[in-house]
């Protein structure tokens, strides 16, 4: 049974009227959203507040935030890990940790706060095309967009599927470049049992509300060396380097206590969330596979995948009709697909003026930006709502 189907089942018109002023919105417990965080028990969460009360420590490095910080290295395998409010400013910060200036390569299909970042550093991005198979910045692309003025390249995980991080080193290793991963979306994703975290110069995470791990808000940067890693503490927090020495024009951007313990229980939960994750996308694979005109990422065999997202991909010939049309479809019985990632960061007004923002630059963004509609998928998904969006999808372009 559809999400508005049951709606309609419970309550009658008037009921779904709510007052402009509350603070639930009781009709979003039957819609079915694109993704919905994963909690734990919140009398779990109450010792941890206690705590917080206790110590009256918040913020500023303390227990939890060094607890977590200490965990989840251990538990994504990578050497050293610096935790952030949000991604965001994680993003801005590896920016700067490195240096970055002039120009990096970049893709176009992402959120928008990958380019942002650049932007808000004063760096141009260089907008490169897409491979047509797992949407990730194509490698065999980068070398032409090279210029004198180019110092990094910042690809994505899209979907948390891993970019050709080899192809990719090794024109980095040939023109001098560093390597920023946005990896916003491959939380403990593996490629032949290693982090796939752990591959460029660093890697940036998100821990936002839609995210596989979420603090709430909250981000981090992994690195490789202690070095690096007291440098963008440094820069996290204003610059000090002690009570007196201010070693950098550094920013407020660190985790508060209150996310950091809720990251240590979410440790505790986040192999069932990825299991659940997993069943709902075998789902999806298996039902939609015989549709014409649908086209669904392969799993990588050599990777551990964590199942962040579902993308589809429509060919409007094939299947009979649109992916708007579908996607308008789904709303109209409160199932709310997203068109990740539509439309493109170059067709944004403050990039389309760049040369490489250019539609005849990026023919295969530019196509699939128009097919792709990412399923719902979460761990507390009903499985009789997976039902549902299956049946809606074989049975609308008949």
């Amino acid at each position: 049974m559809l999400a508005s189907t049951k709606i309609l089942k419970v309550l009658g018109e008037e009921d779904l009227k709510f007052p402009a002023l509350t603070n639930v919105n009781r009709s979003d417990d039957e819609k079915v959203f694109v993704t919905r965080p994963s909690l734990p028990p919140l009398e779990e969460f109450i010792p941890y507040l206690e705590d917080i009360w206790k110590s009256k420590v918040l913020t500023n490095n303390g227990f939890y935030h060094q607890q977590l910080e200490i965990e989840l290295a251990e538990y994504l395998g990578v050497p050293y890990i610096s935790l952030f409010s949000n991604g965001t400013l994680a993003l801005l910060n590896a920016l700067q940790t490195l240096r970055i200036t002039g120009e990096v390569i970049t893709t176009p299909f992402s959120f928008v706060a990958t380019t942002h970042a650049l932007h808000w550093n004063g760096i141009k991005p260089v907008f490169v095309d897409i491979d047509p198979v797992y949407c990730n910045l194509d490698p065999a692309k980068i070398e032409a967009a090279i210029s004198p003025q180019t110092t990094a390249i910042l690809p994505v995980h899209v979907y948390g599927n891993p970019c050709d991080v080899y192809e990719i080193e090794k024109i980095a290793d040939n023109y001098g470049l560093k390597v920023i991963y946005d990896a916003s979306h491959a939380f403990n994703v593996k490629i032949n049992g290693e982090s796939v975290l752990n591959f460029g110069d660093l890697s940036v995470l998100s821990f936002h509300a839609t995210k596989v791990f979420t603090t709430f808000e909250g981000g981090a940067i992994i690195c490789h060396d202690e070095k690096t890693k007291k440098r963008i503490d440094f820069l996290k927090n204003f610059g000090f380097a002690d009570e007196v020495t201010v070693v950098g024009p550094g920013i407020n951007a660190k985790m508060n206590e209150f996310q950091a313990a809720l990251g240590l229980l979410q440790l505790k939960y986040i192999d069932e969330y990825i299991s659940k994750r997993k069943e709902i996308a075998q789902t999806y694979r298996k039902e939609l596979s015989s549709i014409g005109g649908i086209r669904m990422l392969r799993e990588i065999e050599s990777v551990k995948h964590n199942y962040a997202y579902f993308p589809i991909f429509i060919d409007e010939e094939k299947y009979g009709t649109s992916r708007d049309d579908l996607y308008n479809k789904f709303k109209e019985n409160n199932i709310y697909a997203r068109r990740y990632f539509y439309p493109l960061i170059s067709q944004f007004p403050t990039y389309r003026g760049l040369e490489s923002a250019s539609p005849e630059n990026l023919p295969i963004a530019e196509k699939i930006t128009k097919e792709v509609l990412c399923l719902p998928i979460y761990p507390s998904l009903d499985f009789e709502d997976v039902s549902g969006i299956v049946n809606l999808t074989k049975n609308f372009a008949l």
